[in-house]
């Protein structure tokens, strides 16, 4: 695989934070900006960052599969990860979960047939208190979804395509 001069352009601006001899501490940056561009990070593009950095593919990987904000294959346009760690398990994440997959009509970690949604459950997203969470596309998080506030931001996306 082979990255556009933009890409290679925004990698090393994150290479520049770093020592000279420190540029694999922009891994997360440019798994960040490959996911970004292409909506997930394939094997092939693990493969491309580590060569890059001067890493061995296998530590690239393991940031990948480490950290549940990179996608290891495509997913719907909206990503919803449902907070189901204990805290929020005690506070309904668990049925939040399963509201918004019977609405959706997927089971965890499934993708809507019209490529619009996936849903997962999350670790812990650091709202406990604001139970239960949700996280639209690793960026914004929303609080105290009951289902009507579920179903009401279903519609909503839905309704933005």
């Amino acid at each position: 695989m082979t990255f556009s001069e933009q890409t290679l352009a925004r990698f090393a601006r994150e290479v520049a934070k770093y020592p000279a001899d420190q540029k694999q501490s922009a891994v997360m940056a440019c798994l960040a900006i490959v996911q970004h561009e292409q909506g997930h990070v394939s094997s092939e593009a693990e493969t491309a960052i580590a060569a890059y950095l001067g890493m061995a593919p296998i530590a690239v990987h393991e940031v990948t599969t480490f950290y549940n904000m990179y996608n290891q294959q495509p997913l719907g346009k909206y990503k919803l990860n449902v907070c189901t760690n204990l805290p929020c398990q005690l506070r309904d994440g668990e049925k939040a979960l399963q509201h918004v997959c019977s609405r959706l009509g997927v089971e965890p970690y499934g993708t809507t047939a019209d490529g619009l949604f996936t849903v997962q459950p999350s670790e812990c997203l650091g709202a406990c208190a604001d139970a239960p969470v949700l996280l639209v596309n690793d960026r914004q998080m929303l609080s105290f979804m009951d289902n009507a506030r579920l179903d009401e931001l279903i519609a909503t996306l839905k309704a933005q395509g």
